[in-house]
Formats: C-alpha cells, sequence, structure tokens
C-alpha cells in the first residue's frame, strides 16, 4: 500500500461516539465516570452550578481533580433552583442517552431531576447515582467521601503497622474506582438498550466499591479465617509475599511465596540450602517463622540496587518491583512507552500532562481529550445546539438561570 491510501486509510471511530452524557457530578467519582464515558467518544455535558463543581473552591488539589476528571467535556453553568434553569437541564436530557450524578443524598429529587423524575419521562435514559453509603440502608442519607468509605468497609482496619493507628490508602483509590465500576455500568446499560429499547436505573456506593475491591480478603473472612489485621507490609498467610525489602538505594517488594518460586529463589541467590531449612520448606512453615525469613531476605539483597533486584530476579520470573517515588515513576520506561501520559489541550492553547484510560482499544491511539473547561465556558454553545437563540439565551443570562 503506498503512501496516499495510507492516509485516506479511515481511522476508527471511537465506540461512543453518538452518545450523549450529562455529568451532574461533583468532586471525583460522578464527573470520573463521565469523562471515562468522554475517552470513549461519548459527548459530555458537564452542568455546573453557577459557582462550579465543589472541586473550583478547595485549592490546588481541586484544581487537580478537575484536569484529572473533566477532560473533554464541555462546561454549562445552570442555576438549577430556578424554574428557567431546570427547563435548560431538562431540554438538554432530552437529547442525551446517559445522566450521571454523585450529589449530596436527594439533592438530584429534590431539584425534580431524580432517576424516576428523569427515566419516567425519558426511559430511554440510563441514569448512574453513585453515593456514599448506598440507597437502600439507614445511612442512605449520609454524605460520603472517600475516607469514609475506606473507614466503614474494613479497609482502614488492614493498611497500616499492627502497633500504629488505622491509616487510610494514600490516594483516594474509593472515589476513582467508583468511577471506573460507574462507568461499567452504564456500558453494560447501553448495551442491554440496544436489545430492549430501554434504559436502566443504576445505583452503586463508595462503600459497595471499598467493599468490592477487598474481594478476595472478604471472601477469606466469610469462609472461617480469624478477622484480618494490620500486618504492614507482608500478606497474613502467604511468605514471603508483598515483602518490602531494603535494598543499595532503596526497598524493592517480593513474592515467591509458592514453593517452586521460594526455591528458585534460593537458587537464584546461591542460597540452595535456604529451600530445606527446616525454618522454610513450606509456605506455612515460612510464615511462621517470618521474622526469621525477612532476614534472609536482607542479607540476599541489601548489597543490590533496586534495580539490579527486579532485574536479576525478574530474569528468573520471579515477581519483585522498585518502590519508586512519582518523580522515578514518571521516568520510569515502563511508564513512558504505556502511553498513559497524555497532553490536554485548552482552548487558549495552554496544556498540561494527565494520565488517559488504563487499557487500549485495538491499535487505535489513545484518545486525548480537550483540556477541562472553566466553568460556564461552554454556555452559550452548549444552549445554541439545543436550540436557543441569542435573545432567549440573553433572557436566561438576565433572570440568572444561566451564567
Amino acid at each position: 500500500m503506498d503512501t496516499e491510501q495510507q492516509q485516506e486509510t479511515p481511522r476508527p471511530a471511537a465506540p461512543l461516539q453518538g452518545v450523549r452524557v450529562i455529568d451532574l457530578g461533583q468532586y471525583i467519582a460522578g464527573p470520573g465516570a463521565a469523562m471515562v464515558l468522554a475517552e470513549l467518544g461519548a459527548s459530555v455535558i458537564k452542568i455546573e452550578p453557577p459557582g462550579g463543581d465543589q472541586a473550583r473552591h478547595i485549592g490546588r488539589y481541586g484544581e487537580s481533580m478537575l484536569r484529572a476528571y473533566s477532560r473533554g467535556k464541555q462546561s454549562i453553568a445552570l442555576d438549577l433552583k430556578s424554574e428557567a434553569g431546570r427547563e435548560v437541564a431538562w431540554r438538554l436530557i432530552a437529547h442525551s442517552d446517559v445522566v450521571v450524578q454523585n450529589l449530596r443524598p436527594g439533592a438530584a429529587e429534590s431539584l425534580g431531576l431524580g432517576p424516576a423524575a428523569v427515566r419516567g419521562r425519558f426511559p430511554r435514559v440510563v441514569y448512574l447515582s453513585i453515593s456514599g453509603f448506598g440507597d437502600r440502608g439507614p445511612s442512605r442519607e449520609r454524605p460520603g467521601y472517600d475516607i469514609a468509605a475506606q473507614a466503614e468497609s474494613g479497609l482502614m482496619s488492614v493498611t497500616g503497622e499492627p502497633d500504629r493507628l488505622p491509616q487510610k490508602v494514600g490516594v483516594p483509590v474509593i472515589d476513582a474506582a467508583a468511577a471506573h465500576l460507574g462507568a461499567q455500568a452504564v456500558l453494560a446499560a447501553l448495551y442491554g438498550r440496544e436489545k430492549t429499547g430501554t434504559g436502566e436505573t443504576l445505583h452503586t456506593s463508595l462503600l459497595e466499591v471499598a467493599m468490592h475491591l477487598q474481594a478476595t480478603t472478604w471472601c477469606d473472612y466469610l469462609g472461617g479465617a480469624p478477622e484480618p489485621t494490620r500486618i504492614g507490609d507482608g500478606q497474613p498467610h502467604n511468605a514471603p509475599a508483598a515483602e518490602v525489602v531494603p535494598t543499595r538505594d532503596g526497598h524493592i517488594v517480593l513474592s515467591a511465596y509458592a514453593d517452586e518460586h521460594w526455591a528458585r529463589f534460593c537458587r537464584v541467590m546461591g542460597r540452595e540450602a535456604l529451600a530445606t531449612d527446616a525454618r522454610f520448606r513450606t509456605n506455612a512453615l515460612r510464615v511462621q517463622h517470618r521474622d526469621a525469613l525477612r532476614t534472609v531476605l536482607r542479607e540476599c539483597l541489601s548489597a543490590l540496587t533496586s534495580d539490579e533486584c527486579v532485574a536479576l530476579l525478574g530474569r528468573h520470573q520471579i515477581v519483585a518491583g522498585a518502590v519508586r517515588s512519582y518523580r522515578q515513576a514518571l521516568h520510569s520506561p515502563d511508564v513512558q512507552a504505556s502511553g498513559m501520559l497524555v497532553d490536554a489541550v485548552a482552548a487558549d492553547g495552554s496544556r498540561y500532562q494527565a494520565l488517559a484510560l488504563p487499557y487500549r482499544l485495538g491499535e487505535s491511539p489513545r484518545a486525548t481529550p480537550p483540556a477541562a473547561p472553566a466553568c460556564g465556558a461552554d454556555t452559550a454553545r452548549v444552549l445554541a445546539e439545543a436550540g436557543y437563540g441569542e435573545d432567549e439565551i440573553a433572557a436566561l443570562r438576565r433572570a440568572g438561570a444561566v451564567a
């Protein structure tokens, strides 16, 4: 095929091209779910109050939330407490396929934009609600953030050192996971709508997501295992597993708890006798003698650099990873080769780096959506596309219904 023919080869269409999404979310979980859909090709309109998403009011970290989870969207600023503002929202919803919201409990319903009202008028709409604690239990009206879900799901009880306070995970992992699992539910509902012609009402919560992320540990406990507790590094039933081992210039994590892998580690280290040592012959014995095992691991690896450890063990199919800072991870050849780092370009030409979706669709290039919009940046354009004339838009502005 010559160059001209190659250039004429059409670029694959994004899988959600033609799907329209209304994002009523705040902070991470709701906006994150909508942004996943945007990166898959959906057209997303972010409806913000005149003052903007709450993330716009909590300083630098809030601005980072917007950069991370509102790329590729149009923003319209609406006063949904006004009749005129709600009427605009209804007109936008009428031409949409999906509504996503994670407002405080009952807020969408009080505005008349809850799932029952929306799907009552438009049964084809897929409506996703993300709450803190679910919509059925006694905590259904409680506000919920990532940290509360970490606490109440048991996650903090197993995170940290045994003689220290319970610890949260270092990043809002529950919010981020809720965004992706919420988007997954929307995709399933859109697929189902192709068969039935009818949308769906979807509910998830940060608490349920936090439980789901601990499925293995929960199933172990439900199957009769003792109450899990904080042990720091390592795993309670396997050794060496998730062990943090000091090296000459940092730390690595190491897992070689299968007997075959432990024997291989001993051979690689030139310490074959350890494989038959009475303390280490089986996984159960290694768990029992974990302190002695950790001493052995330090003896074997502390003279090597982290990269030398990873290279040596990796060549012999033993799982190990260097503990990296953000700076080190950014410059990792594997991260650089993944293509996850993308440029988000704003309307004024400024740009910033962000992270793309953590998967690729065949050989298609990763999506590079525009930068997150300023609050209300697209109000006039969105209204015009919805059929409002210039005089009507001006009247809405004068009434304070849009900003």
